[in-house]
């Protein structure tokens, strides 16, 4: 049932997500630096408020209701967003030119500015759906995780590390379904039509959530208690640092409080300090990940992208390319969990095959290797561009199918380092702060997600501040996206090395993890 409601809410918030940085661009006449670093700072919302959702769930709500008060604040601002795209006047798609042999009509008028109020009410409407996903995306995930015996249950442990592969495979498949019908319907129809498409999938979601109720295994009640832990390890650490850096006068007094604060915080030792490493190595990996909704999507945009369909064209919508993503994922996914699984359990004796920490320094090696590939690529089709002499804005002569090495490793470092995150955040953490736990994973990724968008904004500003031209030019084919590929690749490189230098020396809550 979870999985259903995972499959069905990815369709409807990856419909809004997969392609706003086409539709900042577009309608909301949005330069193509501004919407890369309106989409990554919107993305990064998203993901931050997950800590204000899950502290809500684990101290009040409890996860139960923080799921169905997700749906409802999806319902609402879905249908506030296509309420803001029927008050937008309307504008004609741009018409690609995929011949470079012929003449290129010209490009439709930029659409008229929004009305400040529109403005408004859209980003109203685009934060309270980032709310709707504070709630849900560490709630639902957990909640799933719960149903499982006891986390002590070594049998548990193995089922849960399944059930994080699976929840992700079903996530997989409505992101495949959002990527191309609701992309293509966005490029093509309209806006209007493809947000309440999203609003239809959303209003689906939640019916299918409450008809499982009474098969939920019963939540334990919750009364402020794992609120109040938190903050009083947080505490309890923050004066334990204090007595070794600055120890009183009286030897005796400070070596009483620290026993008796070392011994109280320990508890919670890993979730305040021990942790804290690991979710700042996994900031750079997000940072570099959040590239596939965004640049991507805007290198496409300007490749061949037909396709020959029953002796017809079909140009494929920019955003479809992120199916490769899904695909990669619901490929590797299986195999991973009934093959490799299997087969490093018989080498290691561990029940998931490998540590959790080792799945995720594979995810973060092959996210440097992936932005290796998107730089070569992306010079490639500079070179391409350059050699044909195209004017502003027009259809490269290089088929976009050169995009998919690059997708396809943005989908296994996901297989391996956003999973692999999700399930070691939810393992080292006190058993009742479990949504806190998948918090931090996600809230790594929406740091990392401010991190990408703060570092557009400065490198654009400093390649035209003396009136150079900018990485990010609106008109792509005479941008330098390649130079920022080969930027982030040097920083997820100098990532790994900082990450395997810390989880060597990690020691795991469960000593049978190590």
């Amino acid at each position: 049932m979870d999985a259903a409601v995972g499959f069905l809410e990815r369709i409807g918030f990856n419909g809004v997500q997969g392609n706003l940085v086409m539709y900042l661009s577009g309608p909301m006449g949005m330069s193509t630096a501004a919407a890369a670093a309106g989409a990554n700072a919107w993305g990064g919302t998203v993901l931050v408020l997950t800590l204000v959702g899950a502290l809500a769930a684990d101290s009040r709500l409890g996860r139960y209701r923080a799921i169905v008060a997700a749906g409802v604040l999806h319902l609402l601002s879905l249908g506030m967003l296509t309420i803001s795209s029927v008050m937008q006047p309307t504008h004609q798609h741009p018409v690609s030119c995929h011949d470079a042999a012929a003449a290129c009509s010209p490009p439709p008028p930029p659409p008229p500015s929004p009305s400040l109020g529109r403005l408004v009410f859209f980003h109203a409407a685009l934060y309270l759906l980032a709310l709707a996903q504070g709630f849900h995306n560490p709630c639902s995930e957990a909640f799933g995780a719960d149903q499982f015996a006891p986390p002590s249950d070594p049998g548990a442990r193995a089922s849960r590390s399944s059930y994080f592969n699976w929840y992700n495979f079903s996530s997989s498949c409505g992101y495949a379904i959002s990527n191309t019908a609701m992309s293509y319907v966005e490029d093509n129809v309209s806006w209007t039509v493809g947000f309440a498409a999203c609003l239809a999938t959303t209003a689906v979601y939640l019916p299918v959530f409450l008809l499982g109720t009474a098969a939920y295994r019963a939540e334990q009640p919750v009364d402020g208690a794992p609120l109040a832990l938190l903050a009083k390890k947080s505490l309890s650490a923050t004066r334990v640092w204090t007595a070794r850096v600055f120890p009183r006068k009286d030897a005796i007094c400070t070596e009483r409080l620290l026993l008796a604060k070392e011994e109280e915080v320990e508890h919670g030792k890993g979730f305040v300090v021990k942790l804290l490493p690991i979710w700042v190595t996994s900031i750079v990996f997000a940072a570099v990940i959040s590239q596939q909704v965004t640049l991507f999507t805007k290198q496409g945009r300007t490749m061949d992208r037909r396709v020959a369909v029953g002796g017809g064209v079909f140009v494929l919508p920019p955003a479809a390319l992120q199916d490769v993503i899904s695909a990669t994922m619901l490929t590797v996914l299986p195999a991973y969990d009934r093959a490799l699984v299997p087969l490093a359990r018989r080498f290691t004796g561990h029940p998931a095959g490998i540590t959790t920490l080792q799945r995720v320094g594979a995810g973060m090696a092959t996210c440097c290797l992936h932005m290796v590939v998107a730089a070569l690529v992306e010079a490639k089709r500079l070179r391409a561009a350059s050699d044909a002499g195209l004017p502003a804005d027009a259809i490269v002569p290089m088929s976009v199918w050169w995009l998919v090495p690059q997708y396809a490793l943005v989908g296994l470092s996901k297989v391996f380092g956003v999973i692999g995150l999700q399930e070691f955040f939810y393992d080292q953490v006190p058993d009742d702060l479990r949504s806190v736990g998948l918090a931090m994973s996600l809230s790594a990724q929406g740091v990392g997600s401010y991190a990408s968008s703060a570092l557009v904004s400065a490198i654009d500003w400093a390649t035209t501040r003396r009136g150079g031209e900018s990485w990010f030019s609106d008109d792509i084919n005479r941008a330098h996206l390649d130079y920022f590929y080969w930027l982030l690749a040097a920083l997820a490189a100098l990532d790994v090395a900082v990450f395997v230098y810390i989880a060597k020396r990690y020691v795991y809550r469960n000593k049978d993890e190590q």
